[in-house]
């Protein structure tokens, strides 16, 4: 595995330190290998794009980070220093493939959801609501409902949502596939803007090799299940990213360094 190229230090002290994660899955007298050797740092306001084929356990790694379910070996802390007061229901926001918004709610409502399930005082959840709906451009849609919205509007609605409670932390499971090709493009963009303005920790998986280059600050490539760290690295290019970066050099040794990992001629 390779190595961050910038030393804890340097970084302070990570939000999720990861040592030789493992997880097993049971059923009846059977074992299935999971996740197996995952290494890494995740430090705050990192973008970590997490790529691999389908089956490797990504998704897996993120139910993990989410508190979900456990692990069976290795070490995993949350939280960096003073982590026992990480709590993941409050400190971890999700955001899935399909939006899963509410269709009897309102996009506003549908953004409120998680402040109304913590309890969080409305007046302030509303004012936090609105803004978040500014910042991912849905300024003005608040009354509309789920299917007013196009897939790409109904999406950055449910990146509103898992922001509403300030998570520490926010983990996307593919938040992009169902989307067309020109609407996939377009929001990458705007999840590159809202991380900037929000300085939020991020981990977004994704099948794509060029989502994961485009959009990571660094990117952990997993080989095929059992999920294994193959390379963990610092994507080093022109920021802010436009999509004219993807037909650079740069972009393109990312892309081939990473085709390489995974065994792709």
């Amino acid at each position: 595995m390779t190595g961050n190229d910038q030393t804890g230090a340097e970084l302070g002290e990570p939000l999720i330190r990861m040592r030789n994660l493992r997880k097993v899955y049971r059923k009846r007298n059977e074992e299935f290998l999971a996740v197996s050797d995952v290494t890494m740092d995740i430090y705050p306001g990192d973008l970590v794009s997490l790529v691999g084929p389908s089956g490797c356990g990504k998704t897996t790694l993120l139910k993990i980070l989410s508190g979900l379910q456990g692990h069976d070996g290795g070490t995993l802390e949350v939280g960096g220093a003073g982590s026992a007061g990480f709590n993941p229901g409050r400190d971890v926001g999700m955001v899935f493939q399909q939006p899963l918004l509410l269709k009897w709610r309102t996009v506003l409502d549908n953004v409120l959801l998680p402040a109304d399930i913590l309890g969080l005082e409305r007046k302030q959840a509303r004012a936090r609501a609105h803004e978040l709906l500014e910042m991912v451009g849905l300024a003005g849609f608040d009354q509309k409902y789920p299917y007013e919205l196009s897939g790409g509007m109904q999406q950055r609605a449910a990146i509103a949502r898992a922001l509403i409670h300030s998570p520490k932390l926010v983990l996307m499971d593919e938040p992009f596939g169902a989307l067309d090709a020109l609407t996939r493009e377009k929001m990458n963009m705007e999840m590159l803007r809202i991380w900037a303005e929000s300085r939020t920790t991020f981990v977004v998986v994704t099948h794509s090799i060029q989502e994961a280059v485009f959009l990571g600050s660094r990117c952990a490539v997993l080989t095929a299940g059992p999920a294994r760290m193959a390379d963990f690295f610092t994507i080093h290019l022109e920021e802010p990213r436009k999509l004219q970066i993807k037909t650079s050099p740069e972009f393109g040794e990312y892309v081939r360094r990473i085709y390489e990992l995974l065994g792709v001629e």
